[in-house]
C-alpha cells in the first residue's frame, strides 16, 4: 500500500485550496482499492470513506489512470533475453519442457451494455464482455496483457489483433536464441489451449480424438500443466480483484483501464509473496461458472507441428515419466 503511494504520489497527490480541503493521497488510494478488491458500488464505498459517490468515481478513474502510465510498464513488460533463459530454464526444470517461456489464455470481463455498437460486446453466452488475453511466466506473472476488444471476438482473432502477434510478426517478440530439440533447431515459444493457431512460436495440444497414440497423451499431458499456470493466474487475478466478476458500468476504456491496472497488482502482489486466501476461489467460481469462454478449436498450423513433433520426440527420448 505504501509502495503504491510513493509510486503514484506526483500523479495523485492533491493540494488543498481556500474553497476546498483535497482527498488525502492514501485515502484516495484506499478507495480506489477497496472498489478493485470488492467491486461494491460507489454509494456503498462513499459511505465507508465518508466522500461523495462523485469523489469515488474520480479516485478510481485517476488511479487506473495513474498506474496504467507509471505502474503498468513497470510490472508487465516484453522480458529482456537473460529473463527469457531464466524463465525457460525454470519450466524447463519443473515440466520438462525446453525453450518454452510460458503459458497464454483469456477471459471475459463483464460490462454493461454499451450505448453503441452493443451487438459487437455480445459475447457467445449472451452477455456484454470485454476480454483480457494474457500471457504468463512459469510462476504465474503476466509478461504480456491485451483488454479492451469487444466479447463477441473468439480467442484466435483476439491474439491476432493483438501487441503480442504484432511482435512477434515483426520478429521482435523472443531473442535470437534457439537450441537443438528433438530433431530440429527452435527458438522460444509459449503454450495455448485448442482456441489458439499452431505457429513456431505458439504451440498448442494434439487435437484429442479419444484415439491419441500415448506418445501424443504424454505430450499433452506436460503442455497442460504449464497451461494450468495460466489458469491459475487468471483465477487468483479474479479472486484478488473482484471488479473484474461484476459488470462493469464504466465506459470501455475506463474498464479496460481498470483491467490493466489489476493484472499489474496482481504481479505486485504475487512478486511480493502476498497471501491469497483460497475463500476467494468461491466467488470466482461463482462468476466464471457463468462467463466461461466458448473454445472454438482450430485445426489451422502455421509452422508450428514440426516443432511440436520435435518436442515429442524429446520428451520421449529424455524418458521423463509423466507426473
Amino acid at each position: 500500500f505504501l509502495y503504491l503511494c510513493k509510486k503514484l504520489r506526483p500523479v495523485l497527490e492533491r493540494q488543498h485550496t481556500s474553497f476546498r480541503m483535497c482527498v488525502p493521497l492514501q485515502k484516495r488510494v484506499a478507495i480506489a482499492l477497496w472498489r478493485l478488491a470488492t467491486g461494491s458500488e460507489y454509494a456503498s464505498i462513499g459511505r465507508l470513506f465518508g466522500v461523495g459517490c462523485t469523489t469515488v468515481c474520480r479516485c478510481v478513474r485517476e488511479f487506473c489512470s495513474a498506474a496504467e502510465t507509471f505502474l503498468v510498464p513497470e510490472q508487465i513488460r516484453l522480458p529482456d533475453e537473460e529473463q527469457f533463459r531464466g524463465m525457460a530454464a525454470d519450466i524447463e526444470n519443473r515440466w520438462g519442457l525446453p525453450q518454452c517461456v510460458g503459458a497464454i489464455d483469456a477471459c471475459h470481463i463483464p460490462i454493461l451494455s454499451p450505448q453503441h455498437n452493443h451487438n459487437k460486446y455480445l459475447n457467445h453466452n449472451g452477455w456484454h464482455s470485454i476480454i483480457l488475453q494474457g500471457v504468463v511466466d512459469g510462476n504465474g506473472l503476466f509478461w504480456n496483457v491485451f483488454a479492451g476488444l469487444p466479447g463477441s471476438l473468439d480467442d484466435a482473432r483476439v491474439l491476432r489483433l493483438s501487441t503480442l502477434w504484432e511482435l512477434a510478426s515483426r520478429g521482435n517478440l523472443f531473442p535470437a536464441h534457439t537450441r537443438s530439440v528433438g530433431t530440429m533447431t527452435t527458438g522460444y515459444y509459449i503454450l495455448g489451449d485448442s482456441p489458439y493457431p499452431l505457429l513456431d512460436w505458439l504451440l498448442k495440444p494434439f487435437h484429442d480424438n479419444g484415439r491419441l497414440p500415448s506418445e501424443q497423451q504424454m505430450c499433452n499431458h506436460k503442455f497442460r500443466r504449464v497451461q494450468l499456470v495460466a489458469e491459475s493466474a487468471f483465477r487468483k487475478l479474479k479472486g484478488r480483484w473482484h471488479c473484474l466478476l461484476k459488470k462493469n458500468e464504466c465506459q470501455v476504456q475506463l474498464v479496460k483501464s481498470t483491467v490493466l491496472t489489476c493484472c499489474a497488482l496482481h504481479n505486485l502482489c504475487e512478486s511480493n509473496g502476498d497471501i491469497y486466501e483460497t475463500l476467494w476461489d468461491e466467488a470466482v467460481a461463482e462468476a466464471v461458472g457463468q462467463q466461461s469462454v466458448v473454445a472454438v478449436p482450430l485445426d489451422v498450423e502455421e509452422g508450428g507441428g514440426h516443432v511440436r513433433d520435435a518436442l515429442m520426440k524429446h520428451l520421449l527420448g529424455d524418458g521423463q515419466p509423466v507426473t
